[in-house]
């Protein structure tokens, strides 16, 4: 029998990850809460299994004493003596206990003990294994919605992807399966808890370490994401090495690559810009797949002013303004968007040049009062009506990912 427990633990070893050692643990006290829950004794007791053949030895300390006051605990010397005539007051004597005279209760308290430590150890190596992998990707089966959270199947656990991390508008069904982030791991009392997301930015980010061996390799680099997840995401990338073009890398022989990131995304579009030392053009790049004329910076404030072509200014301002917004996110810049039509009324309006304007921005004029006077126009001009007029149009020409710098 005990070689067929020993064999048994081998395989809970295997094939739950636990090790031998933690069972044998929760065996051992298992076995003494067992004999206090039979005897009702406070007693020290010793259980020792052993490790090779599953045999299991028990005994309980009784100290040697001159008047016995608790006879669980303590034995007279007289007595001890006629055990062991070596024994002398102070000693303490081992006496073995037989497993199989515990009663029906006491087994019952013992399975419970190990099956309680199981399950620990199982939800301890679930936890360490998942913890080390935040920000990480993994495929998951939806099992089931329940008051829009979805519970992901990951095979040793379920994890749950909240409604706040999911993309607007995307279905989950059972069986359908999703890449995800591994968003957050804890511990509560039910175990580990893992949240799953798949509107984080670092999905985006994860998923092209995946399709572009050069970001993976760390040969191109993201230097910044912006996303609103179910729309577009803007993605900002640069090459450490002159000969690899970090845009082309990106988006893969006739697309390919990006376009399975835009598979997986179920067509979220994305922008693939060059980002730039120079905020300037950093800035134009962001605001792909606009065209940009001029770019006005002021690096104290961190805002620029950009002009663009009249015909472009709804496309660089986006629906609803996400473009911009976006753009912005990316850049970690505030950024106003000007037709050429518009500055240059502003110029004639405020008897300025160009150089002017250049001037203003070099000296800080985001700190200044007359940040509030240069833009002015741009809100005015940049009105509801305007951009209803003209978005239509504009929303026809946008890319799911841009091809230029």
């Amino acid at each position: 029998m005990n070689e067929e427990f020993v064999q048994a633990l081998n395989e809970i070893e295997s094939e739950k990850g636990i090790p031998k050692e933690v069972i044998f643990e929760a065996l051992e006290s298992a076995l003494i809460s067992s004999y206090k829950k039979n005897f009702g004794t406070s007693q020290n007791v010793l259980v020792d299994i052993n490790r090779e053949t599953g045999d299991i030895s028990m005994s309980a300390e009784r100290a040697v004493v001159e008047e016995v006051y608790d006879d669980m605990a303590e034995i007279s010397l007289e007595e001890a003596k006629s055990i062991n005539s070596k024994y002398e007051i102070g000693d303490v004597l081992y006496e073995k206990i037989a497993p199989e005279k515990f009663g029906r209760i006491a087994a019952q308290t013992a399975k419970q003990v190990v099956i309680q430590r199981i399950k620990d150890a199982e939800r301890d190596i679930i936890f360490d294994d998942f913890t080390d992998r935040e920000n990480e990707i993994i495929t998951g089966e939806v099992q089931r919605v329940n008051k829009g959270n979805v519970y992901v199947d990951l095979g040793k656990t379920e994890a749950i992807l909240p409604l706040s991390e999911q993309i607007r508008g995307e279905q989950y069904n059972h069986n359908d399966r999703y890449k995800m982030l591994i968003l957050e791991v804890s511990r509560t009392t039910k175990g580990p808890q893992i949240v799953l997301s798949r509107s984080h930015p670092n999905l985006v980010k994860r998923l092209f370490e995946l399709e572009v061996p050069e970001i993976n390799d760390g040969i191109v680099e993201i230097y910044s994401i912006a996303r609103e997840a179910g729309s577009r995401t803007k993605i900002a990338v640069f090459s450490k090495e002159e000969e690899v073009d970090p845009l082309g890398a990106c988006v893969g022989y006739k697309g390919n690559r990006v376009k399975a990131i835009v598979d997986e995304l179920h067509d979220e579009k994305i922008d693939i810009v060059i980002w730039e030392k120079d905020p300037a053009t950093f800035i134009g790049n962001a605001l792909s797949p606009s065209k940009v004329v001029d770019v006005f910076v002021d690096t104290k404030s961190k805002s620029a002013l950009v002009i663009v072509p009249d015909y472009q200014l709804s496309l660089a301002i986006g629906k609803e303004g996400q473009n911009a917004r976006l753009a912005a996110k990316l850049t970690n810049w505030k950024i106003d968007i000007k037709s050429e039509t518009q500055f240059q009324e502003y110029l004639d309006n405020n008897e300025l040049t160009k150089e002017d304007v250049v001037k203003l921005y070099e000296e800080g004029i985001g700190e200044e009062e007359g940040e509030e006077v240069l833009t002015e126009d741009i809100k005015e001009e940049t009105s509801n009506d305007l951009l209803e007029s003209e978005m239509d149009t504009a929303t026809e020409n946008e890319m799911h990912f841009s091809d230029e710098e």
